[in-house]
């Protein structure tokens, strides 16, 4: 039986595995013992230094119901503790797999908006959480305009459309789409297999920069991660990924 934290965080051969139930927002507590969670989560995979993938299993309502809010009775210290926790993930020095089932709003949209790939049952449905009425105004907003741009994101922020997983395929948010999500996982574990450390950091930060920076505010970034590449490799580092 694989080993467990506190948080239940699973450590298998193949990485940390994370089952987040998304499935009930209205419960109070709730986002507090997401937050714990994430933490856990972390907290395995940076006790493996280049370790392999973190995947994290979202479990959302079900896609056809109503997309709802936030989870209940929070202060604002506990949405900057979620948002930190979710940051920490997305900086983590190892590939980020996300599967997402069901209607994924809220904190379950916030954790998939991190991942290097992401993997949803063909059900799924993605939507910006929105609270008596209105849109609430997290971090999953600036993820999804920095990956989508303003104009997709319009009609979700200002109309409250979702999309389904055949759509957000198409845009890109979703990478593919699975019904035995099992064989998926294993299959884009391997090929992410060597891909970790600081160096996977400096790629995920070339890759987000590239939307918001101009040439000249990116280049010195890209200048500077080249000459690392080329220091690993005339040192007899090998192939860099």
């Amino acid at each position: 039986m694989s080993p467990t934290d506190a948080a239940g965080a699973v450590v298998e051969a193949a990485g940390v595995r994370l089952r987040l139930d998304v499935s009930r927002l209205s419960e109070a507590g709730l986002l507090g013992a997401l937050t714990t969670e994430v933490n856990g989560a972390c907290d395995r995979a940076e006790d493996t230094p280049d370790g392999p993938a973190v995947v994290v299993e979202l479990v959302g309502s079900e896609p056809g119901g109503p997309i709802g809010g936030w989870p209940a009775e929070l202060a604002i210290a506990d949405v900057n503790r979620w948002e930190r926790a979710v940051r920490r993930l997305e900086r983590l020095g190892a590939p980020i797999v996300v599967v997402a089932d069901g209607l994924c709003a809220g904190p379950a949209l916030d954790v998939l908006l991190t991942a290097d790939h992401r993997i949803a049952t063909p059900g799924t449905r993605l939507a910006l959480a929105r609270e008596a009425g209105m849109l609430w105004p997290g971090m999953a907003l600036h993820r999804l305009v920095q990956q989508l741009g303003v104009a997709r994101v319009r009609p979700l922020a200002l109309l409250g459309r979702s999309l389904t997983a055949d759509r957000a395929v198409e845009l890109g948010l979703v990478d593919e789409i699975a019904e035995d999500t099992e064989a998926a996982v294993a299959a884009v574990t391997a090929e992410l297999a060597g891909l970790s450390g600081s160096e996977l950091g400096v790629q995920r930060r070339l890759l987000l920069d590239a939307s918001v920076s101009s040439h000249e505010e990116a280049i010195g970034v890209h200048l500077a991660a080249c000459d690392r590449t080329l220091r690993r490799t005339n040192a007899g580092g090998g192939e860099t990924r």
